[in-house]
């Protein structure tokens, strides 16, 4: 295998560069003004991170695959190439080193990468491609036998009871049938960060990322039940009273309850601090709580609603915010909101069916005196981002997940789809397709791994479970584009799964904090860590 040591530390002094450039600008304006500039940073560092997980991960399988070594032949090809050519940020935004002054720095990344850049790679692009077509995939073992078992264990559960009706249930926009979610529980899937003093398995993130991954390569619907029950277990877990973690927690872990996150309002994305919904006080101790709530997923069919509300109103921005844990009757088909003082009114979208989005109204809902999450108000908002590391790398695994699934199908269409008496999967530009998309799969897929492991560490990882949202996202993106073009027009029929798997995978770079958003934290995190 090809020693990458040296290519990695090249780009590991491109990035400190991009870093400094990019520090000194912002000493001089604010990070809004220069968003190209920063959000172009954070590509690179991202960049340089996945190259730097995708060689951890080359290098621990000791050369017992060889498809891993021309994995990541061509991960760092396309990972430098883009470093010093441009880094697609969207469909028609490149970020280009001049965009930082870095030009330097790029030409000295580029001779020091030079063999690398100069090599044709066509030949190891066609041999990935017939491995694939031979059933061979690279390393996915993760060193442990537990770890590898539960991963087998949900990817046969995936595809016995997610693959065979992902896609009608999809085109009927029927949510996902309670039979399944009961036998998701049984496999322990809402409670597998719940510690086990509360009925949960007490595992870590990295475990978490396996089973998010392979129910969402069934189904992202199937891998998103779960996130709802991430965020609220770890709000409870983390800033519950003890009394709120003994209610709460074995029923989340158990799916008894099913759990929904209410923070989203009609007129406030990202900007949290800008949220309006009221909870005040009544006479009898309770809450009272009035406002509205959009993009809410699963609301119908939850039980409890983790609700970001403003209880100080006095207090401005972030401040007056506290997270309620708020009890609801669960939805029927003929009544969806059979609360009293609550609405709702169903979101029709392109694809991420299963659970349905809402738009909630609320008219002085009474929530109980007991609702406020750890007794304490004004600490919502902190509380709510202690969970976001975890929730972005969850997502992370589910655009893992679809990524795959998407190369799956195109792989399939490849090897059975004849033109001009051959299968397309011998025509060089449908192969390339299906190796580039391995290649961003297990890209995303290790990045992502490197922030669960962060995350498990018990360090702060705000900056990791960004990069691996952001990156994952990108690569569910690509790998259905790519299949669907694979699949021409047969593609474009709402027949073929993969028109689905394109619908999924373009809101992965909306939710849990837009792609833009994700730079943002990513560029700002590192240039405060340098300082």
């Amino acid at each position: 295998m090809t020693d990458f040591r040296p290519v990695l530390l090249a780009a590991t002094a491109y990035g400190a560069a991009a870093e400094a450039a990019l520090a000194a600008r912002l000493a001089q304006r604010p990070i809004d003004r220069e968003q190209r500039a920063a959000h172009g940073f954070a590509w690179v560092a991202t960049t340089v991170a996945a190259l730097d997980a995708v060689l951890e991960w080359c290098e621990s399988g000791q050369g017992a695959n060889p498809l891993d070594a021309k994995i990541a032949t061509l991960a760092f090809a396309e990972g430098i190439g883009q470093l010093v050519g441009g880094l697609p940020m969207g469909q028609n935004e490149m970020f280009r080193p001049a965009d930082l002054g870095i030009g330097a720095a790029a030409r000295t990344l580029a001779d020091a990468c030079s063999d690398l850049l100069d090599a044709e790679h066509a030949a190891v692009r066609a041999e990935v491609a017939a491995a694939l077509a031979d059933g061979d995939w690279p390393s996915e073992t993760l060193h442990d036998a537990d770890l590898d078992a539960i991963r087998d264990q949900f990817r046969r559960f995936t595809d016995a009871e997610i693959v065979p009706h992902a896609h009608g249930w999809h085109l009927a926009n029927t949510l996902i049938p309670d039979a399944t979610v009961q036998a998701m529980a049984d496999l322990g899937t809402f409670g597998v960060c719940i510690p086990e003093a509360f009925g949960g398995l007490g595992l870590s993130k990295l475990v978490m990322c396996i089973v998010t991954e392979e129910l969402s390569r069934g189904w992202i619907g199937a891998g998103s039940l779960g996130t709802r029950s991430e965020i609220a277990g770890e709000l409870i877990a983390m800033g519950g009273t003890d009394a709120q973690k003994a209610d709460w927690l074995p029923r989340i872990a158990s799916g008894d309850v099913l759990p929904t996150a209410v923070f989203t309002e009609p007129d406030v994305g990202s900007d949290l601090g800008s949220l309006q919904t009221r909870a005040r006080r009544d006479t009898d101790g309770g809450w009272v709580i009035d406002g509205a709530k959009t993009w809410i997923t699963h609301a119908a069919r939850s039980d409890l609603m983790t609700l970001l509300a403003r209880t100080v109103p006095d207090a401005k921005g972030y401040a007056g915010l506290s997270m309620l844990l708020v009890p609801k009757p669960r939805g029927t088909e003929a009544v969806p909101f059979p609360a009293a003082g609550m609405s709702g009114s169903e979101i029709e979208v392109l694809g991420y069916r299963g659970m349905r989005e809402y738009a909630l109204q609320f008219d002085a809902m009474i929530a109980p005196a007991d609702a406020l999450l750890g007794g304490v108000e004004g600490q919502g908002f902190k509380q709510l981002m202690r969970t976001f590391e975890g929730a972005r790398i969850q997502t992370a695994a589910r655009a893992v997940g679809v990524a795959r699934r998407a190369l799956e199908l195109g792989l399939n269409y490849a090897l059975g789809r004849k033109q001009f008496g051959q299968a397309i999967i011998n025509f060089p530009r449908v192969a390339d397709k299906l190796a580039m998309s391995l290649v961003d799969f297990v890209t995303a897929r290790e990045l992502s791994y490197a922030a669960a492991r962060a995350k498990d560490s018990g360090k702060r990882c705000d900056i990791e479970a960004g990069m691996a949202k952001l990156l994952a996202a990108r690569a569910a993106w690509s790998n259905a584009d790519a299949s669907l073009q694979i699949h021409g027009g047969n593609g474009y029929a709402l027949e073929y799964e993969i028109s689905r798997v394109l619908c999924d995978a373009r809101i992965l770079n909306i939710f849990e904090g837009a792609a833009e958003i994700q730079a943002q934290v990513i560029a700002r995190g590192l240039v405060e860590r340098r300082n």
